[in-house]
């Protein structure tokens, strides 16, 4: 089934006809048609098998259940595919967020045992990730709720969502982001077109032959008799303890094996040192071992989860999906006859924050597909665009010392709005209380268990402190508006893509962040990169309404991934 409308439902939740359904032991599925207000619309009904019974309905524009990643793998390997989802578990984490409970169970059963006053339980850990499983790696198998208690926790999200600040941004938040989980299950089932022999021709270019028994490579071996010789005595490169006793031996004192600083220093073993690093990490990480684990009838599926971060990036939970070293890129090729469109969306943040600000000096500025920094530059940095680029990402990273503060000053006369916007932000953060991205995505609460991961760790000999500590959560809430804002926009955008791509044989087959990947036939390739532009454009309007910015694309169609950069 394809087609329909973007963003599963940027309208309102009951102008389309909706059914629930669960799966039953043996392969069946309990179903029902619902009201508008989440109310069954008649009886239950049982099937025997649950892709049957959502293949013969193609009248239901929007299927409602648990878990995306419990229900559509199976349905996609019974070559069903469904235009719109609402995912409720998915949908309980992001009105937990809203309401200040962000890192409360999410599960179907706790939503439910709060609504029926039992004990909630907590959520089970996430299935380990299996490498080279076709379906979802991410399903949370909660405790056993009804599908009557899974009605009435359906029915009370969407009263919920009228008490949101935004009810109908809180809406398309949830609708985007359910349809966000039916686009990862089918790009994990599509896969990453991936070659194991340009793979090795890689491996082997970087590191070397292996020597037979220890499997190491020949290369890292070499450069490890390098370190050593530089220090005059055995020393592993490997461990990090054993390089900086030895680095003391010689006179220098370092924290860390870290590159940048390894090269504050002058000695012979720096330079091997960083090489092997380097080599180190493709072993470990993308080598020998990881292509077999990994990639398996010509494709990579790593497992993409939506909104996996507080800011509602993606991330994957297999085989580092969106930690692909550029030399390694050399190994994602197109089919035979097909290509791979790569589109890279143009300094994007500075764009979200025009939009999201509603400063009319940087919406003028963004309204264009040129460069973005040079226009700031050449209106507030007489021409110095180095200048105008580092203080935009000052005002939204939170560099607002030395250099940076004056930079700001500056930009704070040209762009008010805008600066004003994620000043607001950082000191809404800063006093405790909870930030939202444009459609109501929320920070965590101060104090929330997630919020130590949004903290720079301190140094050894400064103790933290509740001011320090209060400082660093408006540094991440000034960027929060700003990087999940974005978040925001890219469901919509892949939202779009997915509905105007759907009766071709184009397939999603990556996402990261602000870089999407469609791999296709030759043949449509002109077609399909249109599409990422026209997609972008209209998620725009979805997301933030009527404004003149635009949200422009770099788009290379290529036969190797290494040559879109």
């Amino acid at each position: 089934m394809r087609g329909g409308t973007v963003g599963g439902g940027c309208e309102d939740l009951g102008m389309d006809e909706r059914w629930a359904i669960a799966p039953e032991e043996g392969g069946g599925a309990v179903l029902v048609a619902l009201q508008p207000d989440g109310q069954p619309a008649g009886p239950l009904l049982h099937e025997p098998d649950l892709a049957a019974a959502v293949g013969s309905r193609p009248q239901v524009t929007r299927w409602v259940w648990r878990s995306t990643s419990e229900i559509y793998p199976r349905l996609l390997q019974s070559g069903v595919r469904v235009e719109r989802c609402y995912d409720i578990e998915n949908s309980e984490g992001l009105l937990l967020g809203h309401e200040g409970r962000l890192g409360e169970p999410r599960s179907a059963a706790a939503a439910w045992a709060r609504l029926s006053g039992a004990p909630v339980p907590p959520d089970p850990p996430l299935r380990a990730v299996v490498p080279g499983e076709q379906s979802s790696l991410f399903e949370i198998q909660g405790e056993p709720v009804s599908f009557e208690g899974l009605l009435k926790v359906y029915a009370d999200q969407l009263r919920r969502h009228h008490l949101t600040e935004h009810p109908d941004r809180m809406r398309l938040l949830t609708a985007s982001e359910s349809s966000g989980m039916l686009i990862a299950a089918e790009m994990d089932r599509a896969g990453l077109p991936w070659s194991a022999s340009a793979h090795r021709e890689v491996l082997a270019e970087l590191l070397g032959e292996r020597f037979g028994g220890t499997g190491e490579p020949r290369r890292l071996t070499e450069l490890a008799d390098e370190v050593s010789a530089a220090f005059g005595r055995r020393v592993r490169p490997d461990l990090p303890a054993d390089v900086l006793k030895a680095f003391k031996s010689a006179g220098y004192q370092l924290k860390s094996t870290r590159r940048w600083e390894l090269e504050t220093i002058d000695h012979p073993a720096v330079a091997p040192l960083v090489e092997y690093k380097k080599l180190y990490r493709i072993y470990t990480a993308n080598g020998w071992s990881w292509l077999h684990d990994w990639v398996h009838d010509g494709r990579f599926r790593p497992g993409f989860l939506p909104g996996g971060t507080v800011s509602g990036r993606w991330i994957t939970n297999g085989g580092g999906g969106l930690q692909i070293p550029k030399v390694i890129r050399r190994a994602v090729v197109a089919d035979p006859g097909w290509r791979l469109v790569v589109a890279d969306a143009s300094q994007l943040e500075p764009r979200i924050l025009a939009a999201i600000s509603r400063d009319q000096a940087l919406m003028e500025v963004a309204s264009s597909a040129g460069d973005l920094y040079k226009s700031v530059s050449d209106q507030a940095f007489s021409g110095d665009r180095a200048m105008a680029k580092l203080a935009v990402l000052g005002a939204i990273y939170g560099q607002t010392s030395g250099d940076g503060l004056k930079n700001l000053a500056m930009l704070r006369k040209r762009f008010p709005q805008a600066v004003a916007y994620v000043d607001d932000a950082a000191r809404a953060g800063e006093e405790g209380r909870l930030v939202r991205t444009w459609l109501g995505r929320t920070c965590p609460p101060a104090g929330a268990p997630l919020d130590d991961a949004l903290l720079e760790g301190p140094p050894a000999d400064e103790p933290q402190t509740d001011a320090r500590h209060a400082r660093a959560r408006g540094r991440f809430t000034r960027n929060f508006v700003v990087q999940g804002s974005a978040a925001d926009w890219a469901l919509l955008l892949l939202a779009a893509l997915r509905q105007s791509i759907a009766d071709m044989k184009a397939e999603l087959v990556f996402f990261q962040h602000d870089e999407v990947i469609v791999h296709c036939p030759a043949q449509e390739a002109d077609q399909v990169a249109a599409a990422i532009q026209s997609a972008s454009n209209l998620a725009g309007t979805l997301t933030f309404g009527p404004t003149p910015t635009h949200f422009a694309f770099t788009t290379a169609t290529v036969q190797n991934y290494a040559d879109a950069k």
